[in-house]
C-alpha cells in the first residue's frame, strides 16, 4: 500500500515542479523572449489563477469519472504542456503551453489526497495523506532549484524536459502500480453550500490570502533578486534555492508542532515573522555571507505558510473537509496570482530591491485579518 502512496506523491512532486519550477527561470525566459520580468511572471500567476477559478468545480463535474483513468489524463497533459513548452518559438506560446494543463491541477489533487485516505485504516489516514503532501514539500526542496540548475547548466528548456521526465515516469508508476478504482457516485454542493454564509469562514478567507499573496510577492522573483541584487550567478541561486528548501522542511515540521497547541497565536507569530524576514532581505540583500544566512531564514519561516494558511481554513468549517478543501484550492492560487502580479507591478514602478516592501504591506493586511478573526469574529484559544 505505502508504495501507491509514494507513486500518488511522486505525482504530486511532478505537477508541483511544473507549477512553480518556472520560479527559478524567469529571469533567463525573460531574456529568450525580450520581455519584462513583470511579463514573464504570467507564467507563474496565470497557472494559479486558472486553479483558482476551475478548483472547486471541475472535480464535481467529473466525479462520476474513473479515478485512475482521470489521473492518467492530468499526467498525460502534464508531460504534453512541458514538451510543448520546450518547443515554443514565443512566449505567447510558451504561456499557451503553461495555461493547457492548469485546468486539470485540482483533479489530480483531489484524487491523490482523496485516494490516500482510504488506502490505510481510518486511523491511519493523516499519516497517508502526509506521504502523498510530502510530494510537494520534495518539490520544494529538490524539484525548483533542481529546474532552476539545468537552466543554468544547459538552457531555459532543459527545465521542462526534466518536468516532462518526472510526470512521464510518474504516468507509467501509476499505469502499472495504482490499482484500478471504481467510478464514484457524482457529488453536488448541497448539503455543504451552507458553509458559504459563515463569516468565518470568509474571513478565513481572506487571513490565508492575503498570507500566501505576501510569500509570493517576493519569493516569486527570488532568482532575480539574488541575481541583480546580491549578484550571484545561476549555480550559486540553484544552491540557494535548495538551502531555502531544506531550512523550510525544518520550519514546515517546526510550524506543525506548534499548530497543534495554538492556531491563532503560530499565525500570529509567522505573520510578524516573515515581516522580519522581509525587512532584513532589504538592508541584506547586497551581502553576499548575510544574505547566505537570510535566505535560511527566510525559507524556515516561509515554507510552513502553505501549511498555517491550510489550518487556518480547513478548521473555520470542519463540517464540510472536502467542499473546504476545494476553495483552500482557490484561495491558495488565487493568493499566489494576487502576490506574483503584486510583486511584478512593484519591480517595475519601485525597482526588484524594493520588492520585499509588497510583501511587508500585505502582511499588514493579513494582520488586520487576524485581528478581525480573533477580536471581532471572536475566536478564542486555538
Amino acid at each position: 500500500m505505502k508504495r501507491t502512496l509514494y507513486i500518488l506523491a511522486l505525482g504530486i512532486f511532478g505537477i508541483a515542479t511544473t507549477e512553480f519550477g518556472v520560479i527559478g527561470i524567469l529571469p533567463q525566459i525573460a531574456t529568450a523572449f525580450d520581455v519584462t520580468i513583470e511579463k514573464a511572471g504570467w507564467l507563474l500567476s496565470s497557472f494559479a489563477l486558472i486553479v483558482a477559478f476551475f478548483g472547486p468545480f471541475l472535480m464535481l463535474l467529473l466525479s462520476s469519472f474513473n479515478r485512475k483513468k482521470l489521473m492518467l489524463f492530468v499526467l498525460a497533459v502534464f508531460a504534453i504542456s512541458n514538451i510543448l513548452s520546450i518547443m515554443a518559438p514565443t512566449f505567447n506560446m510558451l504561456l499557451f503551453a503553461r495555461i493547457l494543463p492548469a485546468f486539470l491541477h485540482p483533479i489530480f489533487w483531489s484524487i491523490a489526497l482523496s485516494t490516500a485516505s482510504t488506502i490505510l485504516p481510518a486511523e491511519q489516514s493523516p499519516k497517508a495523506v502526509g506521504i502523498v503532501f510530502g510530494g510537494f514539500t520534495i518539490a520544494s526542496v529538490f524539484g525548483i532549484p533542481l529546474a532552476t540548475l539545468m537552466a543554468d547548466l544547459y538552457n531555459w528548456q532543459a527545465s521542462f524536459v526534466l518536468c516532462a521526465v518526472v510526470n512521464i515516469l510518474s504516468f507509467f508508476g501509476m499505469l502499472f502500480l495504482l490499482p484500478a478504482t471504481p467510478k464514484v457516485e457524482k457529488q453536488t454542493l448541497g448539503s455543504q453550500i451552507k458553509i458559504l454564509k459563515k463569516p468565518l469562514l470568509w474571513i478565513s478567507f481572506a487571513l490565508s490570502c492575503f498570507m500566501i499573496a505576501s510569500m509570493y510577492s517576493t519569493y516569486g522573483y527570488i532568482s532575480d533578486y539574488l541575481g541583480k541584487i546580491t549578484k550571484m550567478n545561476g549555480t550559486k541561486i540553484s544552491l540557494m534555492l535548495f538551502f531555502f528548501g531544506i531550512t523550510g522542511v525544518v520550519g514546515n515540521w517546526v510550524a506543525g508542532k506548534f499548530l497543534s497547541k495554538s492556531i491563532l497565536l503560530t499565525t500570529l507569530v509567522f505573520i510578524i515573522a516573515l515581516a522580519l524576514v522581509h525587512t532584513l532581505l532589504y538592508f541584506c540583500g547586497f551581502y553576499f555571507f548575510p544574505m547566505v544566512i537570510m535566505v535560511a531564514l527566510w525559507g524556515f519561516v516561509h515554507t510552513s505558510g502553505f501549511l498555517i494558511s491550510n489550518i487556518n481554513f480547513i478548521s473555520s468549517a470542519e463540517e464540510a473537509p472536502e467542499f473546504v478543501n476545494s476553495i483552500f484550492t482557490t484561495c491558495g492560487n488565487l493568493a499566489v496570482t494576487i502576490g506574483s502580479l503584486i510583486g511584478g507591478f512593484w519591480i517595475t514602478h519601485f525597482s526588484i530591491h524594493n520588492v520585499v516592501w509588497s510583501s511587508v504591506l500585505l502582511l499588514f493586511s493579513a494582520l488586520i485579518a487576524w485581528f478581525i478573526k480573533r477580536y471581532v469574529v471572536g475566536i478564542s484559544g486555538r
